[in-house]
């Protein structure tokens, strides 16, 4: 079985530590750099599942080595936690608008750290769909045995995140989901107070599905439901 790659890029030393420690007692093998030039050069060496990135570095800060990252076809679907401030919110939302797939607040507790990892890497397992392997409407595809999202036949730059987003939709058409039960299912976690999380997501998902963002519903107070008909 091989060992999964976890690149830690971090510039403050008792938190490199402490992952270090964490990480490889939890059977990871671990890459530690403390700035962005060297996180990707060793990225594109060893090509990591999982990347935790601080927001605040010297030189290049997390939000350009994070745009760096998804910019770069052999780097994209690199999974990308960023370790954030707390005061640094709208620095979060960039980060999950340039294609950030997740993030935790510092303090951070290591057991809920190492839960997100294992909920990411687990996140390219393929989704079962009893209804079929292909889904089709109008100019929508979604393939679910690769993973991919065609519009009007062309395959669409959708992160992981998004896709699985997509599917969980897909497959509960005309249901209202709960934020909680989307962080659940689609990120593979329970926390209190990530709601965030899955609104900036479905913002950057209507975004990409154009014409057809209108088939995301919001249900104020209770969540959100894909609907194909008005």
């Amino acid at each position: 079985m091989l060992t999964n790659k976890v690149l830690v890029i971090e510039d403050e030393e008792d938190i490199q530590n402490l992952l270090l420690l964490n990480l490889e007692s939890s059977g990871y093998k671990v890459f530690v750099t403390d700035n962005g030039f060297d996180g990707l050069k060793v990225a594109r060496e060893e090509l990591p599942e999982v990347i935790l990135l601080d927001l605040m570095l010297p030189h290049m800060d997390g939000l350009e080595m994070c745009r760096r990252l998804k910019s770069d076809p052999k780097l994209k679907q690199i999974k990308v936690l960023m370790l954030t401030a707390k005061g640094e919110e709208v620095d979060r939302i960039v980060g999950f608008e340039l294609g950030a797939d997740d993030y935790v607040v510092k303090p951070f507790s290591i057991r809920e750290l190492l839960l997100r990892i294992k909920a990411l890497i687990r996140r390219d397992k393929p989704v079962e769909n009893g209804e079929g392997k292909i889904w089709k409407h109008e100019g929508m595809e979604f393939d679910f045995a690769a993973m991919q999202f065609r519009l009007d036949g062309k395959n669409m730059n959708l992160t992981a995140t998004e896709l699985k987003l997509l599917a969980e939709f897909i497959q509960n058409q005309g249901k209202v989901l709960s934020r909680e039960s989307l962080l659940n299912n689609v990120w593979g976690y329970k926390f209190e107070g990530y709601n965030r999380t899955v609104d900036t997501h479905i913002r950057r998902l209507r975004i990409k599905l154009g014409r057809y963002a209108h088939l995301i519903h919001t249900s104020r107070g209770l969540g959100y439901t894909f609907e194909l008909q008005d």
